[in-house]
């Protein structure tokens, strides 16, 4: 299971820019993806990108974390992934150009739906990159069909996303 980031706590630009980018997303939802930061930290969001039709992810749910630092907008996240998927390692960093691995390509404007729409767009390439695992879209169906109840094991997912302990 994975652990919570340690917690910081935010500065007072970082609290009100994600509470907006939280309205924003619950207003207007990235298709195949939901996301909450966790109760007791702003810094610390919970996603599950579903496998979108037409790729070996169908049918799969793939839970990961965005960890903010204290002085976001200014600074990228980092993202992890925790669900075996076949494309990123489990409960390690992402290389991606929207998240910490490249800060000078960093964008303040970017908002937490654009990151997981990033996330999102990167799961279905198979472009190489720190993070990522190279594997046969047979591996990837097996892993989306075990994917539910994989998460299902962990608190943290079955505590933000009740909605997927119904799908069982």
């Amino acid at each position: 299971m994975a652990d919570q980031a340690p917690k910081k706590i935010p500065n007072f630009g970082a609290t009100k820019r994600l509470k907006k980018d939280y309205q924003a997303i619950e207003k207007d939802p990235v298709p195949y993806v939901v996301a909450k930061p966790l109760d007791d930290n702003i810094l610390e969001w919970h996603y599950v990108v579903q496998g979108p039709e037409e790729t070996p992810y169908i049918g799969g749910y793939y839970h990961g974390k965005v960890i903010f630092p204290d002085t976001f907008p200014f600074k990228p996240p980092e993202i992890q992934m925790i669900t075996p998927s076949g494309r990123f390692q489990i409960n390690r960093a992402i290389c991606l150009s929207m998240s910490s691995f490249h800060p000078e390509t960093w964008n303040p404007a970017w908002t937490v739906g654009a990151i997981l729409k990033g996330l999102q767009s990167f799961m279905m390439e198979d472009t190489n990159a720190v993070g990522t695992v190279q594997s046969s879209d047979e591996e990837k169906k097996r892993l989306a069909k075990e994917s539910l109840n994989f998460n299902l094991k962990n608190n943290i997912f079955v505590k933000l996303f009740p909605q997927f302990k119904l799908e069982t």
